[in-house]
């Protein structure tokens, strides 16, 4: 393999080399013949295929040593990354990894990376032009977005991707693949989103691509991206010329433009910090001391970018900010929610009134931009059984559910219409409701429960905890006064109520499917251990029939939404395999 200090006459896997489709190409000595330059592109081509084996071909792991990324081990030979990388040929000299069973030297991704991050596609991207010198295409389901009509030549993923290739190449110190994507990132500068600059103005600045940090600083000062945006996202060596830039373009626009009133930005901050510091009681007494309010402030803004979800419960619950206000970019709060792409907030701003149909200022709506921000990756994945939920796919599907429906009000408290006689039948009823849509749909349940506070109730603390825990209905507390005990029973039903129509109103068919069970009294189906072994045998047997039900459920929700060009919540997760010994209260 040539370095990039030989001759240009010859084949090089560097700098020197043209990449053009992802071949190489060869130049021609000036006082050289054809014939000699030719045999050496066949033989290096013949041997970019050769070595392309070693990563492609499962039989062929000679491999001697592993790198870890986002949890995956990558095999890997040593002699060759250190021939091709000093970064590479440093590191094994220096450090022998931490030995695997097979005394395999292991390195961890996060580990070798002193800024920015490398996914598992894009290092496969890099590793394979390490050893073949070939510029593999980029990954669709890494590299696009599930936006319907985005050519995915500046979004978000597409993007990204780039970004993280060229942390591993400035990183790992390959000049040629610096040089390339440099190109690749300039080339999304004039495209792209005014905020999707940003990452690559980061990357630029970390890699110290001055060309690129020159133009990206030029673009982000022309746009009107806020001040509070760029200190989140940007060092402040960026920030204070991106400031220059803007108050020199100013003074040439309207020298007699008035300044920004200090004491106000002041104030509009202290906001901000007390946000940051979770103390919504402090935000209150900055309001009673100010004139400032919070929609001026832009706090639920602020609060749904960058804050705990209590906090934007907490500020929704002052009942002094507007959940439709526009920010000074034309944005409303639920358009920055969807940039954070956070289930939990985004349901809680359409529960509190919030309207998805709400355009930008360029005419997108929070689901476009959230599909934008998805890579397909992400958006398909399945979710095994006990585990987290796909958010992106969730914060996606609420959003086109909310376009999809017919307006209606907000939840609202009905317990006051239940009769007392009928308050301990209600309450049961719901519980069990609720504990089955957690067996069959925990991602859905969970995220209902949360807007509605039902996690809170002592009847949810005590559902997951361990035998003998507290919160049975039946339980009498002889130290509670009856109207102690009407009010707790009231504020359980009112969260158990809210619960059921949040899934209602954003996970119709997971209703529908409980629904279907709840009137075939499925909860004694969970006493499976009871009764005699021929009873224990039938509920067995309609026990599996109703797990078979459920997932033809799934299958018709899923083919029902595909021809409306949507997708069904209900598969963001996998339902619950339901043991024998877990048991729903008996009605």
């Amino acid at each position: 393999m040539a370095n990039s200090s030989e001759p240009s006459s010859s084949l090089s896997f560097t700098s020197s080399s043209h990449i053009s489709n992802g071949s190489i190409s060869h130049n021609l000595s000036s006082s050289g013949s054809e014939s000699v330059p030719s045999l050496e592109v066949i033989s290096l081509s013949k041997l970019s295929s050769n070595l392309e084996q070693l990563l492609v071909d499962s039989g062929c792991d000679y491999s001697d040593a592993d790198i870890i990324v986002e949890g995956i081990s990558v095999g890997v030979h040593r002699c060759i990354l250190a021939s091709r990388s000093s970064f590479f040929r440093d590191l094994f000299k220096q450090k022998k990894g931490s030995s695997g069973k097979e005394s395999r030297p292991k390195y961890c991704m996060s580990d070798l990376l002193p800024y920015g991050d490398v996914g598992y596609e894009a290092f496969l991207v890099f590793l394979s032009y390490v050893y073949t010198g070939k510029l593999k295409p980029s990954p669709r389901e890494v590299s696009t977005c599930v936006h319907n009509v985005c050519a995915h030549d500046a979004c978000r993923p597409a993007i990204n991707f780039v970004v993280e290739l060229m942390y591993a190449s400035s990183i790992f110190q390959m000049p040629d693949l610096v040089s390339i994507f440099q190109r690749r990132l300039l080339n999304f500068v004039g495209k792209a989103l005014a905020d999707d600059v940003i990452p690559i103005l980061v990357v630029a600045f970390h890699c110290q691509l001055s060309q690129l940090i020159a133009q990206c600083i030029e673009r982000v000062a022309r746009s009107d991206i806020d001040s509070i945006s760029l200190e989140k996202g940007l060092p402040d060596e960026v920030i204070e010329k991106i400031k220059i830039l803007r108050r020199n373009s100013q003074q040439d626009c309207d020298p007699n433009m008035p300044a920004v009133d200090p004491l106000h930005e002041k104030r509009i901050r202290r906001i901000h910090k007390a946000l940051d510091s979770d103390d919504v009681e402090l935000v209150k007494l900055l309001l009673s001391e100010s004139a400032i309010t919070l929609d001026e402030a832009n706090a639920l803004h602020y609060a749904a970018a960058y804050c705990d979800p209590k906090v934007v419960t907490e500020v929704l619950g002052l009942g002094l900010a507007d959940v439709n206000l526009r920010n000074s970019r034309g944005y409303t709060v639920l358009h920055i929610a969807v940039m954070r792409k956070e289930p939990s907030i985004i349901v809680l701003l359409l529960t509190k009134g919030a309207r998805a149909s709400e355009l930008t200022s360029d005419g997108q709506s929070a689901v476009s931009i959230c599909r934008r921000l998805t890579r397909p990756k992400d958006y398909h994945s399945k979710t095994e059984q006990g585990q987290e939920a796909n958010k992106d796919r969730i914060c996606i599907d609420v959003l086109e559910r909310e376009m999809r429906r017919n307006p209606m009000a907000g939840v609202t408290s009905i317990s006051s219409q239940i009769m007392p006689d009928d308050l301990h039948m209600k309450l049961l009823n719901l519980e069990n409701r609720v504990a089955f849509a957690r067996l069959l749909f925990p991602a859905e349940a969970k995220l209902a429960m949360v807007i509605a506070h039902a996690e809170t109730t002592s009847e949810f603390a005590g559902h997951s905890s361990s035998k003998g825990s507290s919160g049975n209905l039946m339980e009498v507390d002889l130290n509670e006064t009856p109207s102690v005990q009407n009010k707790r029973l009231h504020s359980r039903l009112d969260a158990l109520m809210n619960t059921v129509t949040l899934g209602r109103r954003y996970f119709p068919h997971c209703s529908e499917v409980l629904d279907k069970f709840i009137e075939d009294d499925l909860p004694d189906l969970f006493y499976l251990e009871t009764g005699t072994s021929d009873e224990q045998k039938i509920k067995r047997m309609r026990f599996m029939e109703l797990k078979e039900e459920v997932h033809k459920a799934f299958n018709k929700d899923k083919a029902e939404l595909n021809l409306s060009g949507l997708s069904s919540s209900s598969s963001t997760s996998s339902p619950k395999k339901l043991g024998a010994t877990q048991k729903v209260r008996k009605l």
